[in-house]
């Protein structure tokens, strides 16, 4: 635990010594240097401090030691701060003439001096505190810790890193191990059951696989296909009944005006609209007796629909209270048995062995340590995600089971299941613990986008570069070794956008961590509490009295707004941004923050600065202060020019301005813009992203500034006229390491000629193409690591279908006024790789051809409308595969030919779940599923 703290304190002094000998004197330089060393000496001792403290082997006193060097720590990374705050705002002040012109002055030199005497004298009196405590150290039998510990380990580099999508238990279905008789009995009760509701509740002790089943079950085709309406509220100890029913009315009916005024109109929404609908309602994680009998009066009971809710739990007596019927039932939920738990011991601990198959020699020590697991699929998934780390050696898991058997003698009974997942966060290595112990700053069952994880990550200086790879891609393994622990599960969409999520458990376990580590101070409106020590401050709920908390000085390194209700104002954030001056990371995502102070400027150490679906319109001039910032995310804000001062900006990494596109609306081009940018960026070489910016009409040179960018990795260009196409081109041939372009043209007429890009970026992920083509450009058939493809407003003449057949890796494919061809023709052999296929807005195609062999593994198929299409194409039913259908705006024919005993149904009868799209009053669409009448009565009506 104290290697978290330790390890980048020497860092920082260590990049202090390299990248900073200007700004030391050569006494300074030398005190700086001894403490570095001194800190390095210690190191291995906490190694060992660490293994005994989890074994309960360290007594009171060098419990104290380990909390006093925490505070020297602390005290070093203060100083340090501190100096180069200072240092940087004397800087900042003499302009751009540089600091060497500077101090010729006689303020700024006598300024600067004393400067550098106070951290010399500083460092001193902290190299003189650090003796004392290490001479205390020692006579505490620690000893140097030996090299090949686990916390000393780093991730092997040289081995290659498998696909974090074959992960966690808690999502890929194929893995739910034991639940398929179970899961198969509990989806027969909710569609056989009674016409009355019924509730089901499922319990069990934490880790048994409550919400994995529920969630299986919710998901199921089945389900799917016999329920109109679905929703699923995780409601948690610290719940707040009114944002469980506002949660309720967004998932139920999100059509409806959105502030009904009291709770009891909300429940009066409810009852109205469910009253009409078959529902299926899940509410995980119910800790309180008194929720039922409150949430109760908001679900119809008499419609005599067969409507279902779920129930989970770890508390018998909470089932018991919503077991109010004969036909409500409450389901226990029993430890796994041996045969059960060895089968998901073997799939985790083993997935790299020829069929998941567990050596002979290991055979006794695995059932053994499965046997300490208590039959908890949790459990048993962390343990052996532990193992699977392991050397396949008798004497290595002999090692590590004599460690989990203490935990197994400290409380034999161990009824406690955090204390075998604290073991697994033991084993982690130092450089893991601090990425694995930041899931905690999010709410419960948050969902984090991978990439905002690696840039968070690195704003705290959790990641270091090595000579083979940058900061993110080290990232990505980190990421990678924790799920393949079972520590973090992954979420994908479209085989491209990965999220990632922690077990509520887990989540537990963390934040029991930040009670002994004082890792992250997590305020809400049942716990306004403030540790002025704490470097990482999640706010949740209320700001009020935060402020107080804080007080007039704080070491706040970091801070996340969450749910915020109160609105928060100006002057908060100044007075916030004044008592936390060295903050890294301000996370204000989904706050309701409508601007953002020119005292900003003021935070020189800041790295991230998340501003996504905020108010804010401007970005002060003061942004350009920030040399150190590397993230910047205005994302969904109403910011729509950046400021020149932007480009001051030499360490921004990532510039993210893109509005994500509305499924729900017909896109148009005038809605989405982009941020202006101006001249000069392309200074800021060490961006990595820049999505999505507007390039004024004709800039040329703005565009021809991109060719300084070589690390670009996503680039997101809006507002593209024809006449820069030929400097793009140009541009993007220079961008080698370039995985995502996204290019729209200032309107959907506007031809943008890509032909000359002769050699495009060779590891390109995703293309979105929304500008007129008229020919799809050659290269893109080239395209080997392409997974994604959009092309927008193309109006292509040929079928393109040919030239991207082939392409090896294609999994997702749109098509939106695309194509002004009769018909689509997708030929045996072709995209043997895609899983998603959309098709829109195509007015000339009344074709289909999907020959045999072609779209072998496509999951989900959606078109329309095709005013042209009489008929449901037959090729349908050659995709086997198929598990989604999606119909947009097809005419009423169409739709009635597919219906149940009507003469098209063979067609999709093999589909599980097939929706129809239709917009009938305003831009909103509405859904509506197979079967349904009232689908064929509104498009009668219309």
């Amino acid at each position: 635990m104290a290697e978290t703290f330790l390890t980048p304190v020497i860092e920082k002094l260590l990049d202090l010594l390299i990248t900073q000998p200007m700004i030391l004197l050569k006494g300074v330089r030398k005190e700086v240097k001894s403490l570095k060393d001194e800190l390095k000496i210690i190191q291995p001792f906490l190694i060992d401090a660490e293994k005994k403290l989890s074994k309960g082997e360290l007594g009171d006193a060098a419990k104290e030691w380990l909390k006093q060097l925490k505070e020297v720590a602390e005290r070093v990374e203060d100083v340090v701060d501190e100096y180069l705050y200072h240092f940087a705002k004397h800087d900042h002040h003499y302009g751009d003439r540089g600091f060497l012109t500077s101090i010729r002055r006689a303020g700024g030199y006598v300024r600067s001096l004393k400067l550098r005497h106070d951290l010399a004298s500083q460092i001193q009196d902290i190299n003189k505190s650090l003796q004392k405590v290490k001479e205390r150290g020692q006579s505490y039998g620690l000893r140097s810790s030996d090299e090949g510990s686990s916390s000393s380990r780093r991730i092997n580099t040289n081995a290659s890193v498998i696909d974090p999508r074959l992960g966690s238990l808690f999502v890929n279905k194929n893995e739910l191990v034991g639940m398929d008789s179970i899961s198969t009995e509990l989806v027969k009760s909710l569609i056989d059951g009674p016409s009355t509701r019924s509730v089901i509740s499922l319990v069990g002790e934490g880790g048994i696989g409550k919400t994995t089943l529920a969630r299986n079950v919710y998901n199921a085709e089945y389900v799917r296909q016999h329920f109109e309406c679905f929703a699923w509220i995780t409601v948690s100890q610290s719940y707040d009944l009114e944002k469980v029913l506002y949660t309720m009315k967004n998932q139920i009916c999100p059509m409806k005006e959105e502030h009904i005024g009291s709770m009891e109109g909300v429940m009066d929404l409810l009852r109205k609209h469910l009253q009409t609908m078959r529902y299926v309602i899940v509410f995980d994680d119910v800790w309180d007796s008194e929720f039922w009998s409150c949430i109760k009066h908001a679900l119809p009971s008499y419609n005599n629909k067969g409507d279902r809710v779920i129930i989970t739990t770890r508390n018998t007596r909470i089932a018991n209270d919503a077991n109010d019927t004969p036909f409500d039932q409450v389901q226990f939920l029993k430890t796994w048995p041996p045969e059960l738990a060895w089968e998901l011991f073997c799939r985790k601990a083993f997935r790299f062995e020829f069929e998941a198959s567990c050596p002979q020699e290991l055979e006794q020590l695995s059932r053994e340590i499965i046997s300490k697991c208590h039959g908890l699929p949790l459990v048993i998934a962390a343990v052996a995600g532990l193992f699977s780390k392991k050397q396949k050696s008798k004497l290595e898991w002999e090692r590590v089971l004599d460690n989990l058997n203490y935990e197994f003698e400290k409380n034999p009974k161990l009824t406690n299941v955090s204390k075998i997942l604290s073991f697994s966060y033991d084993d982690l290595p130092y450089h893991l613990k601090s990425c694995f112990l930041y899931f905690g700053s999010f709410p419960q069952d948050s969902i984090i986008f991978e990439n905002k994880l690696y840039r968070l990550w690195i704003a705290e200086d959790f990641i270091k570069s090595r000579r083979d790879k940058t900061e993110e891609q080290v990232a990505e393994e980190y990421l990678t070794e924790l799920i393949h622990r079972n520590l973090v599960s992954f979420v994908v969409e479209n085989g491209i956008k990965r999220r990632c999520r922690v077990h509520d458990l887990i989540h537990d376990v963390i934040l029991t961590k930040y009670e002994e580590l004082c890792f992250c101070q997590i305020i809400n409106q049942s716990k306004l509490r403030f540790k002025g020590d704490c470097l990482r401050l999640a706010i949740n709920n209320t700001t009020k009295g935060v402020l107080n908390l804080i007080g007039d000085y704080s070491k706040t390194r970091s801070i996340f707004f969450f749910d915020i209700d109160d609105e928060l104002t100006e002057s908060f954030i100044i007075t916030l941004f004044r008592k936390c001056k060295f903050l890294k990371v301000l996370d204000f995502e989904d706050a309701p923050l409508d601007k953002l102070p020119k005292e900003v400027g003021n935070l020189f150490n800041l790295k991230y600065l998340n501003l996504r679906m905020t108010n804010v319109k401007l970005i002060p001039k003061s942004i350009g202060n920030l040399q150190n910032l590397q993230t910047l995310n205005v994302t969904k804000s109403f910011v729509q020019d950046l400021p020149i001062e932007i480009n001051k900006l030499r360490n921004l990494r990532h510039l993210l301005g893109r509005t994500i596109i509305s499924y729900e609306i017909d896109y148009r081009f005038d809605l989405d813009i982009g941020v202006k940018i101006h001249k000069g960026i392309g200074c800021l070489e060490e961006l990595q992203t820049l999505s999505s910016v507007r390039v004024s009409s004709s800039r040329v040179d703005l565009v021809k500034e991109l060719e300084k960018m070589r690390k670009l990795k996503i680039l997101g260009m809006k507002h593209l006229t024809a006449g820069i196409a030929e400097t793009l081109c140009v541009s993007l041939e220079k961008m080698s390491q370039l995985e995502t372009l996204y290019l729209q043209t200032i309107n959907e007429d506007e031809i943008l000629d890509l032909k000359s890009l002769s050699s495009p970026p060779p590891f390109l992920r995703y293309l979105a193409l929304m500008c007129q083509l008229q020919q799809l450009p050659h290269w893109i058939s080239k395209l080997q690591h392409l997974q994604g493809l959009e092309l927008w407003s193309s109006r292509l003449t040929n079928d393109s279908l040919k030239h991207l057949k082939h392409l090896p890796n294609l999994a997702f494919l749109k098509m939106v006024e695309a194509y002004i061809g009769d018909g689509l023709h997708f030929e045996e052999g072709g995209f043997k790789r895609l899983k998603e296929l959309i098709l829109h807005n195509m007015e000339d195609i009344n074709v289909l051809k999907i020959e045999t062999g072609a779209l072998p593994l496509l999951e989900k198929l959606a078109f329309g409308p095709f005013p042209l299409m009489r008929e449901m194409p037959s090729d349908i039913k050659l995709l086997t595969n198929l598990k989604s259908l999606e119909i947009r705006d097809m005419s009423r024919e169409f739709v009635v030919d597919l219906q149940p005993n009507c003469p098209g149904y063979w067609k999709i009868d093999h589909v599980p779940s097939v929706i129809f799209w239709y917009k009938f009053k305003g831009n909103i669409y509405e859904t509506y599923k197979l079967g349904k009448s009232n689908l064929l009565e509104r498009l009668q009506a219309s």
